[in-house]
């Protein structure tokens, strides 16, 4: 997770009884700023979605009155975001936007990119058709949540090759914990958690309020959004990046609706039962999730998955290669670090294997990919060498990456 910035002005925390400070979001916080000395190459184009289908995306709002905000003291009802992304007929028409002009604003001064306008990333070519009429029938979902401080947009490559797969995807921005959410009004909520995330606590606080967000949205896609009958209840999973994946095992522990599930590179925080947890899982990450590295939630967690279960690690991979950062980067004139995976190879990789997990679990398909190492995607590694428990094969030992 992004550490906090120190421009802060005093204020309250819902529910400790102590101060909190209220996010001032300037460019000239003490973040140090990302390398960005190469020359910008204007707005980024996402890469084409692989998939048969055309692609739709929508915007649904939804307020959930049977709980406070966690953290806006002022309001008195959870208030989200949630992008649709689904398949249509529809290949021509309006694009839909990647974030509006002042999202990227806060956004980018939030990471301390300077040097560009601050509109940049609003410019960002997607795939998507805006309010598209969605098409297919028992369509398997796919709900999506990102990392910390940043927007579901930043998963929109992902989300968009998904739906071309024939999937309705569902990408639920939780205001106050990025830096800018934007509301049906117009107002924007600014990141209220971004100060907090030093607090003893935090990360499983934070994970327990997006399970609660995945429910509800769940609970209401049926009856808030057109194209609902779409969507085949009983297929549901969920993936997500950093906080966002470990989000997802937290989800899937408290909503039995959420049959598979998805960590990129997340530190979990939600506690599975010493008796066991039985429902598909993955975890795909750099190569700081080694087994036995520095982030020891993924070896006392992986004991405790009793079902299907794959542990891959990416050689050249860092934690926001699975995201559209790597692709953002050149629009920023962010020069890519020696030694990563260059942005398309990143994004092809967590695709690939995001949509082969899914295939498997929500659409039956098998998916040999996911059984032993391949020739044609060599970063992968599978880890670590110990018995699968949904069949009887071992997985073999290449963990290090």
């Amino acid at each position: 997770m992004n550490g906090p910035l120190d421009e802060t002005a005093p204020g309250r925390r819902r529910g400790t009884g102590r101060p909190r400070r209220v996010r001032l979001l300037r460019p000239h916080a003490t973040r140090s700023a990302p390398n960005a000395s190469a020359t910008p190459a204007g707005p980024a184009i996402l890469p084409a979605p692989t998939g048969p289908h055309p692609v739709g995306s929508t915007a649904l709002y939804l307020k959930d009155t049977s709980r406070p905000d966690p953290w806006n003291l002022d309001v008195e009802a959870r208030e989200l975001k949630v992008t649709l992304w689904y398949p249509t007929e529809q290949r021509d028409g309006r694009r839909a936007p990647y974030m509006t002009p002042k999202e990227s604003e806060l956004t980018l001064k939030g990471l301390r990119v300077a040097g560009v306008p601050y509109d940049t990333l609003s410019k960002t070519r997607t795939n998507a058709v805006q309010d598209a009429e969605p098409a297919g029938r028992r369509l398997p979902l796919v709900v999506l949540s990102p990392g910390f401080t940043k927007p579901v947009s930043t998963l929109t490559s992902l989300a968009e090759d998904l739906a071309s797969r024939g999937y309705v995807v569902a990408g639920i921005d939780h205001p106050y914990e990025s830096y800018a959410t934007t509301f049906a009004d117009g107002r924007v909520a600014e990141c209220l958690a971004c100060d907090s995330d030093t607090d003893p606590g935090f990360g499983t606080g934070v994970v327990q309020g997006r399970a609660a967000d995945v429910s509800f949205v769940l609970d209401q896609l049926t009856s808030k959004w057109d194209g609902s009958d779409l969507i085949d209840r009983s297929r549901i999973a969920m993936a997500g990046q950093s906080i966002g994946g470990a989000s997802a095992m937290a989800a899937m522990l408290t909503d039995s609706r959420v049959r598979a599930g998805i960590d990129m590179d997340g530190t979990t925080y939600a506690r599975i039962p010493k008796s066991g947890f039985s429902r598909p899982f993955m975890f795909i990450g750099s190569p700081q999730h080694t087994p036995g590295g520095r982030d020891n939630s993924w070896d006392r967690d992986w004991k405790l998955l009793t079902g299907w279960k794959r542990w891959l690690v990416l050689s050249g991979a860092d934690h926001q290669s699975f995201t559209d950062g790597p692709l953002l980067a050149g629009a920023l004139g962010i020069k890519p670090v020696p030694g990563l995976l260059p942005a398309a190879r990143s994004v092809e990789l967590t695709r690939t294997y995001v949509v082969a997990f899914l295939d498997q679990h929500l659409k039956s398909q098998r998916e040999p990919l996911l059984d032993t190492p391949s020739s044609r995607y060599p970063e992968v590694k599978f880890c670590p060498e110990t018995a699968n428990s949904g069949d009887d094969r071992h997985e073999p030992a290449y963990c290090s990456a």
